[in-house]
């Protein structure tokens, strides 16, 4: 356990992604879990880390102020930067365009077109909600097309298949596999890291 760096979070794919970037960047931290069920993300102190009373929330008690991070792809970005190498290339180059070029594609192409799905049936607007649905599920299904060398940008790990693979887990029941033998293979290699299985189980 290190508490000079902790993560709270909950069962939720925001907060896991945050916990795989940690786990696979070799980064040291406590989980904190947050019971959402009984609305900690809404009381005090947790507030006082996240006014929006969201999950994830990272603070990083090795600088002074604290470091408090609150968007679980910042919390990425922070520990790309914390441990250079291990979810980027370390030298600007074409890789690492092409890493930032896909880690954002799943970013605003398909992660944020299902949480405005999800918000969208929270509001009874559920036609609405199939065709974003819909589109998401189309551009993971492009994203196969990515998949020449093993993984989502290139023949390593790194930043854009935390981002795939956490999106793809949330849909994994409406996703035809059989139809898509490399992006199944793909699942199942990332899936089968350690780091990545930590990541998983870190708010259970």
């Amino acid at each position: 356990m290190n508490n000079l760096i902790e993560l709270y979070g909950a069962n939720t794919g925001n907060s896991i992604r945050a916990a795989i970037a940690l786990e696979e960047a070799g980064i040291a931290y406590t989980a904190r879990k947050v019971d959402l069920w009984a609305h900690e993300q809404r009381d005090m102190p947790y507030k006082a880390l996240n006014p929006a009373g969201k999950v994830p929330t990272l603070v990083d008690h090795t600088l002074t102020p604290a470091l408090v991070v609150n968007q679980s792809n910042a919390i990425i970005q922070y520990a790309d930067a914390k441990a250079p190498g291990r979810l980027a290339p370390m030298l600007p180059d074409h890789e690492t365009v092409r890493v930032f070029d896909r880690y954002f594609f799943f970013v605003t192409d398909v992660i944020a077109p299902s949480h405005a799905a999800f918000f969208l049936r929270q509001a009874g607007l559920d036609d609405a909600a199939v065709v974003i649905d819909k589109r998401v599920i189309e551009q993971l299904i492009f994203a196969e097309s990515f998949l020449t060398e093993g993984f989502m940008a290139g023949d390593s790990f790194s930043m854009a298949d935390i981002s795939a693979f956490t999106i793809a887990s949330s849909v994994r029941d409406r996703l035809d596999w059989k139809s898509h033998p490399r992006m199944a293979d793909w699942f199942r290699a990332i899936e089968a890291r350690p780091a990545v299985q930590r990541g998983l189980n870190a708010f259970q």
